[in-house]
């Protein structure tokens, strides 16, 4: 073959195709590395939660308990017709059993868990069954129907605590995971996101969610009954909260649930433990978010922290110098950006705590001390 009919054949079109190729690399520079790279600063979500299952599932149990209720035995009580008649009659009873369950989660090595009032309240027996399949029967340390929050008591060796996350730094948009056990079925996993945080405009009590709390994660992980007591962890197994409620009438998720900060509850629990009963933190004050128009007539820079609208006598606040019309925005140097913060602050202190608190008077900002104590029966300093 000679020279000339070489380059004809071969030579030209490998060299014509050589200069295309390079054209597209200099046009489209993603291609010559394969796959696009993510850009600077971007998280690249994980295929699989699979080691944050294995890291906080050993930890979060099935709870079962058993209560006598009293009951009719006449064949016409559920009559409406005939329930104010039989109400007013002396009829025999007798008791029969009645079961419930929910899920609770291991914090502690020595066997404390964490779960529901609703759960276990007025129950005669509780019985916990760990991931692991062992059973145990659980002594009730004490509950609070308040903040809906119960602490149990179980002798097991080798017991795996779950690891606590950091639910006051929780974003919208964050990744979580519910464990617990619905409708019985036994230990199973649902994802979903962080919808929302924070005080929300709620009346959860007839839920059994308590009356006192309104600081809750909210999420749109499936939570069905069952659940209630069970951990809401994030991508990484670490506890976030306690899911507590559902906000959907037919009693299965609707895409809107609710979990006790973990924070929170754990102050609880030191209550429970320490106390026999939740000892709430006071500071002696009645305060408000600061509203654009408060801010206006404040002279504020932003509607960050909250107003302090009336001072107790003798209080930690009165002691402390503070007065009505200051702006309380940090407390212990975590900022409090508004109300929901502030709310979620307060029901973490305890009585004997020292505190700084960081406010603004007339454009002025300062910080004093003030000692956390529990509210006594004292008059308000206007």
């Amino acid at each position: 073959m000679s020279l000339q009919r070489f380059i004809q054949d071969w030579a030209a079109p490998t060299g014509i195709g050589l200069a295309v190729a390079a054209l597209l690399l200099f046009v489209f520079p993603q291609l010559r590395n394969g796959a696009p790279s993510p850009q600077a600063g971007e998280w690249q979500g994980p295929v699989s939660y699979a080691s944050a299952v294995s890291l906080a599932g050993p930890a979060v149990v099935n709870i079962y308990t058993r209560k006598a209720v009293p009951q009719r035995q006449h064949p016409l009580f559920n009559d409406p017709l005939f329930q104010r008649l039989f109400n007013s009659m002396n009829l025999p009873q007798r008791e029969r059993m009645q079961s419930n369950l929910g899920s609770g989660v291991i914090v502690s090595d020595d066997g404390y868990i964490l779960t529901n009032h609703h759960v276990v309240d007025e129950a005669d027996a509780i019985v916990v069954l760990l991931a692991d399949g062992r059973e145990a029967q659980a002594q009730l340390v004490g509950s609070d129907a308040d903040f809906d929050l119960a602490v149990l008591k179980i002798e097991l060796p080798s017991l795996t605590s779950i690891e606590v996350g950091e639910p006051e730094k929780a974003q919208v948009g964050d990744v979580v995971l519910a464990i617990g056990n619905p409708f019985g079925v036994g230990q199973t996993v649902t994802q979903g996101i962080i919808s929302a945080t924070g005080e929300r405009n709620l009346n959860l009590a007839a839920t059994g969610a308590g009356g006192y709390l309104q600081n809750f994660l909210q999420t749109d992980a499936a939570v069905n009954p069952g659940n209630s007591g069970g951990a809401l962890v994030d991508a990484h197994g670490r506890l976030l909260g306690i899911n507590t409620s559902i906000l959907n009438q037919s009693g299965y998720s609707g895409g809107i649930s609710f979990a006790i900060p973990a924070n929170i509850a754990f102050k609880v629990m030191q209550d429970i433990i320490e106390y026999g009963r939740v000892v709430p933190g006071w500071l002696g004050i009645e305060a408000q978010a600061v509203t654009p128009q408060l801010a206006r007539n404040y002279n504020l820079a932003s509607t960050n922290g909250v107003l302090i609208t009336a001072i107790y006598n003798q209080g930690p606040a009165h002691h402390a110098g503070l007065k009505p019309g200051d702006v309380i925005t940090h407390i212990d140097g975590l900022p409090i950006n508004d109300g929901r913060r502030g709310v979620a602050t307060m029901a973490t202190l305890r009585p004997g705590d020292t505190i700084s608190i960081t406010f603004i008077r007339d454009g002025v900002v300062d910080t004093v001390e003030a000692t956390v104590s529990e509210r006594p029966n004292t008059q308000r300093r206007s």
